[in-house]
């Protein structure tokens, strides 16, 4: 059985197919197949509050390629989220019916909490010691969420409207930064230490070319270290010389800054790296639908 999670962010668009695995009572899945097109569709929607007809378009084609792909694995379920861009742009409705219209995608603009929630859905902390206290990050394209965590529960959940396409074309507010700033200090100050659990294309960029191994957390030395190593070469030479994708090359910056920003903020010394995000999330949320027992 398959299920497809598709993910419209700021900066990328994703398709996610997953294979469903039952194994007597437990329920998982093996990602089967993963495709990211790379519409940035934040650059129309944070600098004009729309979408252009011709990322409207890509937009759509991109949808129907993402339906044609759903037919062919036989995918039985899926869900369809747009994230920050959508929810700027005041064309986003309008783009949503055509999308359902010509590409038979139900597709919901979510808000930065339930996008919150769908990320923590993946289910992270459970491979990692529950009894301490998390603050995951996920920084997009658009908006960064923060989830604190204590002993598996859930303390502070906020998204902020701070994300690497919207930095790169100066539409991050300084007052935005000091209410995520505030955010942090008031939610974190009664916990003595705090990990950082890090989701998101770019924290997964980062821990590769980190050579950190066997699933060791990342610490802020080593991610500042990073920052300034990246900051040493210009765009071409990082798309040219270190091999980054174009789409990655120039948000990986604004990408480094959020983070260290927030774990000098919340005084976290390193952060955990577990390669999932938002797709991994819908996955999961839809096996908890389908799977879950009638009390």
């Amino acid at each position: 059985m398959r299920y497809a999670a598709i993910d419209i962010g700021s900066n990328a668009v994703r398709l996610l197919i997953a294979d469903v695995i039952e194994n007597n009572s437990s329920i998982s899945f093996k990602k089967n197949t993963l495709i990211r097109v790379p519409l940035r569709l934040g650059d129309d929607a944070f600098l004009d509050h729309r979408l252009s007809d011709r990322k409207a378009a890509d937009l759509v084609k991109t949808m129907q390629a993402f339906r044609n792909l759903m037919d062919v694995y036989k995918v039985v379920d899926y869900m369809a989220y747009a994230t920050s861009a959508m929810r700027e742009a005041k064309n986003g409705e309008e783009i949503v019916q055509r999308i359902k219209n010509e590409a038979n995608i139900d597709l919901e603009i979510v808000h930065g909490q339930k996008e919150a929630g769908m990320i923590y859905a993946s289910h992270i902390e459970q491979s990692i010691d529950k009894s301490k206290n998390y603050l995951y990050i996920d920084v997009g394209g658009g908006s960064t969420e923060l989830s604190l965590f204590s002993a598996g529960e859930l303390w502070a959940s906020k998204s902020f409207n701070i994300g690497t396409i919207r930095m790169l074309d100066n539409q991050d507010k300084e007052e935005t930064w000091e209410e995520m700033k505030d955010f942090i200090r008031e939610n974190t100050r009664q916990f003595k230490t705090i990990s950082g659990i890090g989701t998101g294309g770019n924290i997964n960029k980062l821990y590769k070319l980190s050579e950190e191994k066997d699933k060791a957390p990342l610490s802020f030395g080593k991610l500042k270290a990073l920052y300034t190593y990246l900051n040493s070469f210009s765009l071409k030479d990082r798309i040219n010389v270190l091999g980054l994708n174009q789409d990655r090359a120039d948000v990986i910056i604004p990408a480094c800054e959020i983070y260290m920003t927030v774990m000098k903020c919340a005084n976290i010394k390193n952060i955990y790296v577990p390669t999932v995000g938002l797709v991994d999330g819908i996955i999961q949320t839809l096996i908890e639908k389908n799977f879950s027992k009638p009390s």
